[in-house]
C-alpha cells in the first residue's frame, strides 16, 4: 500500500536536513523504535508495535539507498521480522525537503507492505495512524532543533574553577541506561477511526444475523402451517 504525508519543521531547510540524516538524534521521535548501531548507512534496531493486549517487535535493518544533498531527497528501504515470526513489514521510505519562507516542508511517500496482526487493519487505519505517529514525530523534531543550547557544562565549568581544579579533574557522572522504549499502541493511536470501522461492521454483522434469524422463524413457521399463507 501506498502513503503520503506531510509535516513542517520550523527551521531552515539546510539544517533540517542535517537534522534528518542524523538517525541517533531523530530516533527518539520515533514512537516505538530503537536504534541498535548504525554505520551511516545501515541502522540496525526495532520497532514494538501493540495490537491490542499483544506487542509485536520487528527487527531488521532500514538502508539508504539514496541521499541527494543537492536535490534534498533521501530514500530509505526498511526491512522487519516479527520475533515471533508471525509477521514481516518492509517499506521504502521516499523523503523530500523544501523551503518555504524560512520553515522546511517535508513530504514523505512510503511504499509498505505488511503481513501478521497490524495488517488486519486495512489502508485506510495504517494512513490514519501513519498521520498521527508523522504529527508526533514532527513535533518532536521541531522541539529538539529549537530548544535552547544546555548551558550545564558551562556551569559546571565556573564551579570547578571557583575551586581550584579543571573540567578534566571532574568525571562525569554516568548516565543510566536507557528506557525500553515505549511500544507503538495502533489502537490508542488510531482512536476515533478504528472505533467508528469497528463499530460500522459490528453493525454489519448484527444486520446479516438478524435477517438470518428472519428468514429461520419464516420458514419455522411455513412447516408448523403448511396450509397457511
Amino acid at each position: 500500500m501506498e502513503l503520503r504525508h506531510e509535516f513542517t519543521v520550523p527551521v531552515p531547510v539546510d539544517d533540517a536536513w542535517r537534522a534528518l540524516l542524523d538517525v541517533e538524534r531523530i530516533a527518539p521521535c520515533l514512537p516505538g523504535a530503537t536504534v541498535e548501531e548504525y554505520d551511516d548507512k545501515t541502522v540496525t534496531g526495532s520497532v514494538r508495535v501493540k495490537v491490542g493486549p499483544v506487542t509485536v517487535t520487528y527487527k531488521g535493518t532500514a538502508v539508504f539507498e539514496e541521499r541527494d544533498e543537492e536535490a534534498r531527497r533521501v530514500v530509505l528501504v526498511a526491512g522487519g521480522r516479527d520475533a515471533r515470526g508471525q509477521g514481516t513489514a518492509r517499506a521504502t521510505v521516499t523523503g523530500t525537503l523544501s523551503e518555504r519562507d524560512g520553515v522546511t516542508a517535508v513530504s514523505v511517500h512510503t511504499d509498505l507492505t505488511v503481513t501478521g496482526r497490524p495488517a488486519q487493519f486495512g489502508r485506510g487505519v495504517l494512513s490514519d495512524v501513519g498521520e498521527r505517529v508523522i504529527g508526533q514525530f514532527a513535533a518532536c523534531l521541531a522541539q529538539r532543533l529549537t530548544e535552547p543550547a544546555d548551558g550545564r557544562d558551562e556551569a559546571r565549568e565556573e564551579r570547578t574553577a571557583s575551586d581550584g581544579r579543571t573540567p578534566a579533574d571532574v568525571r562525569a557522572p554516568e548516565r543510566a541506561a536507557p528506557a525500553a522504549e515505549e511500544p507503538l499502541d495502533l489502537l490508542r493511536t488510531a482512536g476515533a477511526p478504528v472505533v467508528a470501522r469497528a463499530a460500522a461492521a459490528l453493525a454489519a454483522v448484527v444486520a446479516v444475523a438478524v435477517s438470518v434469524l428472519r428468514i429461520r422463524r419464516r420458514r419455522n413457521a411455513r412447516k408448523n402451517f403448511p396450509g397457511g399463507v
